[in-house]
């Protein structure tokens, strides 16, 4: 069988190689200061009231779902919904080949928040493997990035950290088993997720969560993220000791999406 992360990834290393160059550390540090300041991710991640926060994802397709919305969908009005619905923060997927989505979603809404209040934290969803992809985020507004352990090697764990660091963003690591916790430990996360979807084959296991996150380090927010549908498995994770979820396509789907961002925050 083959192995989807691997194909993806594959496919990302050579998308961004013509974009490529050197990006230091003070060069990060110099647009952080003179760029307007990004909505902390990481804050809003911990709900003083106890109840799960929502990372409500923008998301048109994937590998395992196929088509979930519409090509033309606006990622401004679906974060413009997700915001009114009372979402803590956003994921806006960036990849374009595979879940169809670009940079310009993510511009586009967060220029959007710094017109018309309250802003919401956004963390760019992608595939990511060199720190241009970091500046690229930055430039876009990003209050986040995400650093998948399970794709890349130690030096490009720390490269990518230490960008993002650099340029005032947060990161949230993604692991799937017990190896990669302590890879992202020994890297000093401060946020990390249980992918429940499992990235090689693209299925789904909540207990993922129920076993992982306990493991966590106390200091670390807690986020699940992946085949969280109902209040009962926003209820599963949460006890669990997850602070956050982070959601899709259950949400991109949703008749009613206030009421379902309402079950999961209460359950």
């Amino acid at each position: 069988m083959s192995d989807k992360l691997t194909e993806i990834m594959a496919w990302k290393r050579q998308e961004i190689a013509p974009l490529i160059r050197a990006v230091s550390l003070p060069e990060l540090a110099a647009f952080n200061a003179m760029a307007p300041k990004p909505p902390s991710f990481a804050a809003a991640l911990r709900r003083d009231d106890g109840k799960l926060a929502v990372i409500a994802e923008i998301k048109r397709r994937s590998p395992s779902a196929g088509a979930i919305a519409a090509t033309t969908l606006s990622a401004t009005d679906q974060a413009i919904n997700y915001r009114t619905a009372g979402a803590s923060a956003l994921s806006i997927l960036t990849d374009e080949k595979f879940f169809g989505g670009t940079l310009d979603d993510l511009t586009g809404v967060t220029n959007f928040f710094r017109q018309d209040r309250p802003a919401i934290p956004c963390i760019r969803k992608d595939f990511m493997v060199h720190p241009i992809q970091v500046l690229q985020a930055r430039e876009a507004g990003a209050g986040a990035i995400l650093i998948i352990v399970r794709a890349l090697n130690d030096d490009e764990i720390a490269a990518l950290f230490a960008a993002a660091k650099f340029a005032g963003l947060d990161a949230l690591f993604e692991i799937h088993n017990e190896s990669e916790l302590e890879r992202a430990v020994k890297h000093g996360a401060k946020i990390i997720g249980v992918n429940n979807r499992d990235l090689a084959i693209f299925k789904c296991d909540l207990g993922l969560s129920e076993r992982l996150i306990p493991l966590f380090p106390k200091h670390v927010i807690a986020v699940s993220e992946s085949g969280i549908f109902t209040g009962a498995d926003a209820a599963r994770v949460h006890a669990a000791g997850a602070h956050a979820i982070l959601c899709g396509e259950a949400l991109m789907k949703a008749p009613d999406t206030a009421a379902l961002i309402t079950e999961f925050q209460t359950a």
